[in-house]
């Protein structure tokens, strides 16, 4: 049995950023189903999503000392370190003009590791889960032109231009579709 199956994902994280292996295992076997879901709503095809798993491990692995553990949230970090991990392999797969910074250290401490704001809500897995059905009824009453557009920005990683471009309607519009569609699933989110 795991000796860290009973620690907080908080204490895991102290753990592996002490680089313990045990620590690594557990928040793998918590948290790999959920980021190899969101990985493979992104990746291209099953090979791709399952070294982009990887390497956000490796990630977490190697830079765990960057969470923020006075105020940080690891359900929120892990999340949007898959999210940003993948949508940057999908972007230089594309080879979008957006990216052409070299991949290295510092590029992926800027545009990978998150950073959020002090103060955010805290919110852990079971949470997310419990929420689940209703982002998912949230989202159903946008309508598909909302829905594509946020498709687009936030699993497929292009940017207002490239929406765009690929649409062939003005930046402007897009940008306002973007922020229609985010504050209609925010109001949708708020109704009880």
């Amino acid at each position: 049995m795991n000796k860290f199956k009973n620690h907080t994902d908080i204490e895991l994280m102290r753990e592996i950023a002490k680089f313990e292996s045990r620590a690594l295992e557990e928040l793998y076997d918590r948290y790999s189903p959920l980021l190899y879901t969101i990985v493979k709503k992104i990746a291209p095809d099953e090979e791709s999503a399952r070294e982009l798993l990887v390497e956000v491990f490796s990630i977490i692995w190697k830079k765990s000392n960057k969470f923020d553990f006075t105020n940080g949230n690891v359900y929120a970090w892990l999340v949007t370190l898959t999210r940003n991990k993948a949508v940057d392999y999908l972007r230089r797969s594309r080879k979008s003009e957006s990216i052409s910074q070299i991949y290295d250290d510092e590029y992926e401490d800027y545009f990978i590791l998150p950073t959020f704001l002090p103060g955010m809500d805290s919110l852990d897995l079971e949470t997310a889960r419990s929420l689940k059905p209703k982002v998912e009824e949230a989202l159903s009453e946008l309508t598909d032109t909302q829905k594509y557009v946020l498709h687009l920005a936030y699993y497929e990683g292009y940017t207002v231009d490239e929406i765009a471009n690929k649409l062939n309607v003005p930046v402007e519009t897009v940008r306002n579709k973007v922020m229609t569609s985010l504050h209609n699933f925010r109001d949708n989110l708020a109704k009880e």
